[in-house]
């Protein structure tokens, strides 16, 4: 069993420097199971099983009777874990105070640099907060503000962050009032447009800490119940 995993793992790295050093960009299409067997003088079934790893992170899309694709996360360097369970209360808060610590410098930085397509994608973005979504939408407009940043870091981060707890978005979006939201991420642009560092750093603190207040007091799940979120008021005050 060892060995298989192993061989399995090393494929794996195989293949990703196969897509490098043949230049395969997103969109485009891998060799067949059967060539890459071939190529690597191992069987199709632990091809497809290597696939399977690198399609749980992203990196590839397999498509029955079409081939294997190659996405755009083969490029990130920062991922989320795709087996993570879904987030109890107390792990919850940890992510969001996790975005409350990263996010009012990425608004810091977006407002320095102020990309004019970063800028206009932000815009695009807005009215996001109006929808009830239970996934992160490409044009989210907290992924757009760290894209905004210009440090693919920090937005490939966030962008985990929130795919990470993606169950606490939809709590923040229901209980949470979308208007405001809405409104919040309209001044926090505000500060961006102005280049006001300070401003846009501020206004994104606040905004994150007004979200976790809302995830705080409806909560629905039984870590409430049993006096979890006691504990995790003890340490953050």
């Amino acid at each position: 069993m060892t060995s298989t995993v192993g061989l399995v793992e090393r494929l794996t790295r195989d293949i990703v420097d196969t897509i490098r050093t043949e230049h395969l960009q997103p969109g485009q299409t891998l060799p067949s199971a059967k060539v890459l067997a071939a190529r690597f003088e191992v069987t199709v079934p632990t091809v497809r099983e290597a696939l399977r790893r690198l399609e749980a992170t992203g990196s590839v899309e397999l498509k029955h009777g079409s081939g294997t694709y190659v996405r755009e996360a083969i490029n990130r360097r920062i991922l989320d874990n795709p087996h993570y369970v879904p987030v109890d209360l107390a792990a919850a808060i940890e992510l969001l105070d996790a975005r409350i610590a990263i996010e009012p410098g990425i608004a810091e930085l977006a407002a320095t640099v102020q990309a004019a397509d970063a800028v206009a994608s932000m815009e695009s973005a807005l009215d996001n907060a109006l929808q009830v979504e239970t996934a992160v939408p490409a044009g989210h407009f907290h992924v757009e503000l760290a894209r905004a940043s210009g440090n693919r870091a920090l937005h490939e981060m966030l962008v985990s962050l929130l795919a990470i707890h993606s169950r606490t978005q939809q709590a923040a979006r229901t209980s949470y009032d979308r208007l405001r939201d809405h409104d919040e991420h309209a001044d926090i642009l505000d500060a961006i447009r102005r280049g006001d560092g300070f401003e846009a750093s501020h206004r994104t603190r606040k905004h994150l800490e007004a979200i976790k207040t809302a995830v705080l007091a409806d909560w629905t799940d039984d870590t409430i119940k049993d006096g979890s979120a006691d504990t995790i008021a003890g340490p953050q005050r």
